[in-house]
């Protein structure tokens, strides 16, 4: 009953919306949608762009506005690129789960093959150090467990 309060254009326009949305669903994203994003939705933070470039020169090196935006677009891009090959592949296994796996498959497959083997060590070292950790947090007697109860 809290539709009661809703004008009649406001509930044709929401379902207008719903339908609109619905059909865009079904239908591959086009050129003119991916426009119709803000550019911080589509990109990486370009800080976090700007500060991996800064640590790849020399301190004294100055690095361009035009440049950081220029590397912002072509990261994210190359990232969706990846991303969307990956997740072709475990939609093919059905799986719902794009995994490391997936990211190493989809870089050999797309000519990757350098930027892939370094990934793989990176992968093998960053999962034995969540299994270390993970085994260090269960046998740590300094850790008290959680307890199921409120505050």
């Amino acid at each position: 009953m809290q539709d009661s309060h809703i004008l009649p254009q406001q509930r044709a326009s929401d379902q207008q919306a719903s339908s609109q949305s619905s059909a865009a669903d079904q239908s591959p994203i086009s050129e003119l949608d991916i426009g119709e994003y803000r550019e911080q939705d589509r990109f990486l933070p370009i800080a976090n762009v700007s500060r991996i470039m800064k640590a790849a020169v020399p301190p004294s090196t100055k690095i361009g506005k035009d440049a950081k935006e220029c590397v912002q677009e072509c990261v994210s891009e190359f990232i969706s690129f990846i991303t969307s090959q990956a997740a072709e592949r475990s939609l093919v296994e059905k799986r719902k789960t794009i995994g490391g796996e997936d990211i190493l498959y989809a870089m050999n497959s797309l000519g990757f093959d350098n930027y892939a083997e370094v990934l793989k060590i990176y992968l093998a070292k960053l999962r034995e150090h969540q299994t270390s950790s993970a085994n260090t947090r269960v046998s740590d007697p300094f850790i008290e467990p959680r307890s199921g109860g409120g505050v």
